[in-house]
């Protein structure tokens, strides 16, 4: 990998369709047959907790590979205070350039903008096997749970990193989703149609 040909930017408003494409063939029969990644990412642009100054893509000769975003959301905290993080994601790299640096050198790069803005820490569902190397862990390590999930339910897709050192000490509590990541199957069929058609299967692996 030659990091001279890589720019990470802000994502513009022309580049949208080009990303959305993009989180489609990212996320095309990955975690479920088809996917909705794309559809988040389009409704999520107008959502008030969107924070356009966390909005990035990279590109590679010119040409967008990857992209990654930013939500504001909260820790509920046990004490009943709301203690403000983020959460991150979609995320993706073109499939092709997969497994090859450029995930880790966007992820990095976003943390560390979104800790020059002053964020505290990012909570997020992800693979701790890829973003623990850019110093994620465990949520559970920082007292906080994940809101529906019963006790002794497996949480190790629960992640999370302190952008800022100690944000979360003597903090403990519950962080949801924000609900602009839920989405209706239908809508996401509706939306769809705006791409090239695309075969849903059913993988080994898929988690939905």
């Amino acid at each position: 990998m030659n990091k001279n040909d890589i720019t990470i930017r802000l994502e513009n408003e022309s580049d949208q369709a080009y990303v959305e494409n993009l989180v489609r063939e990212s996320f095309w029969n990955v975690y479920k047959p088809g996917c909705a990644e794309h559809y988040v990412i389009h409704v999520l642009r107008n959502d008030p907790d969107f924070i356009k100054e966390l909005d990035f893509v990279m590109e590679k000769d010119g040409k967008i590979i990857g992209q990654n975003m930013f939500m504001k959301a909260a820790v509920m905290a046990d004490d009943g205070t709301v203690v403000p993080i983020l959460t991150m994601g979609p995320i993706c790299i073109a499939p092709e350039l997969k497994r090859q640096g450029y995930g880790k050198m966007l992820l990095d790069y976003s943390l560390e903008k979104a800790r020059d803005m002053g964020f505290g820490a990012v909570m997020f569902e992800g693979n701790i096997d890829f973003y623990g190397k850019s110093g994620f862990t465990f949520a559970r390590d920082f007292g906080i749970r994940y809101h529906g999930l019963p006790d002794g339910e497996d949480d190790s897709f629960f992640l999370g990193i302190e952008l800022i050192t100690g944000y979360l000490s003597n903090v403990t509590g519950t962080y949801s989703t924000p609900a602009g990541y839920f989405v209706a199957d239908a809508d996401v069929d509706e939306f769809d149609k705006h791409f090239p058609p695309k075969e849903k299967l059913r993988l080994p692996g898929q988690i939905f």
